[in-house]
């Protein structure tokens, strides 16, 4: 590896019922629940990690699922359509499958790669891609969702801001992504470090209102950085931008940074190291409650305020 960034590492979304969340992204989606945790700042919600077999960056969509929260809105200074890669010849199958579930399923294409854009039962706005790259990331699969249709991880993120320039800065000066095609308001813009997981679109609206963060929504994406070294490396590029970026955490699968990029959308960077498999082993993945170090001391509190899953 380089020290670059690595496309994305993960993204974190809200939810408003954590059961809900849970049964539509294993059920329905077919993708697996990685680990199951609780968020940091606040150990009476969960957080949700699901991806694929191994929880490999780039497959991880994340969330908090805060019950009752309400349903938020999208708008600028968000990302607001996360992609996923599936395989060719497979929106047919999926469309079907949302259609079962009660989904709505659009139809479009995306700088000529044929696609389906639906909503989570939140609200969150994703998106199936057949992508014109050559994908071979291992896939998670289930009894209903073999390897012909499984999702590959993800394809691109969607930012939506009213003006692009500052955020292209950032993009290109700090992460090292180039622009790759522009249509009209839509920009795309990649990363030669790694094959899959590499598109960053911005669609620039300077009439669209601004999002509200809640349910259905975007919290944060993170981009991936092999280790530590790197990371802070990245600290002070984003530093010497002029820009905030808080001291490195340790989140027990990954160490962090967060900045919100001029656009306001809140970015974090997240390292490959140590990786979803400390403290549990790959076949027990997201089976059992793991909470942060510090709240271990407090576990039978906090599974009492957990929501129920069953």
């Amino acid at each position: 590896m380089q020290n670059r960034i690595l496309g994305l590492h993960h993204i974190t979304a809200i939810a408003d019922s954590a059961k809900r969340n849970l049964d539509f992204y294993t059920q329905v989606l077919g993708v697996r629940l990685v680990k199951k945790t609780v968020n940091f700042d606040d150990p009476g919600t969960y957080h949700f990690y699901f991806g694929n077999e191994t929880g490999t960056p780039g497959t991880i969509l994340t969330f908090f699922p805060w019950e009752g929260i309400g349903k938020g809105t999208n708008g600028t200074g968000l990302a607001t359509h996360i992609g996923y890669s599936v395989p060719q010849g497979s929106l047919e199958f999926w469309k079907l499958r949302l259609q079962q579930s009660g989904i709505a399923v659009e139809e479009g294409e995306i700088f000529g790669e044929k696609m389906i854009s639906f909503k989570d039962p939140d609200g969150l706005q994703l998106q199936f891609i057949e992508s014109s790259a050559s994908d071979n990331r291992k896939v998670w699969t289930t009894d209903d969702i073999k390897d012909e249709n499984a999702l590959k991880g993800f394809h691109n993120v969607t930012l939506t801001l009213k003006k692009a320039e500052p955020t292209i800065k950032v993009l290109t000066d700090i992460l090292g992504y180039g622009l790759q095609k522009q249509e009209e308001n839509r920009y795309r813009f990649a990363t030669d470090a790694i094959d899959t997981a590499n598109l960053i679109d911005i669609i620039e609206n300077d009439k669209n209102p601004a999002g509200r963060n809640a349910a259905g929504t975007n919290h944060h994406i993170a981009f991936r950085v092999e280790n530590e070294a790197v990371l802070m490396e990245y600290r002070e590029k984003v530093m010497s931008a002029g820009l905030s970026i808080t001291p490195k955490i340790d989140r027990d699968y990954f160490y962090s940074l967060y900045f919100r990029e001029p656009g306001g959308v809140l970015f974090e960077i997240a390292t490959d190291n140590p990786g979803f498999t400390v403290g549990e082993p790959l076949n027990e993945l997201g089976q059992n409650l793991k909470l942060p170090k510090q709240y271990e001391a407090m576990r039978s509190q906090i599974e009492q305020a957990l929501p129920k899953l069953s």
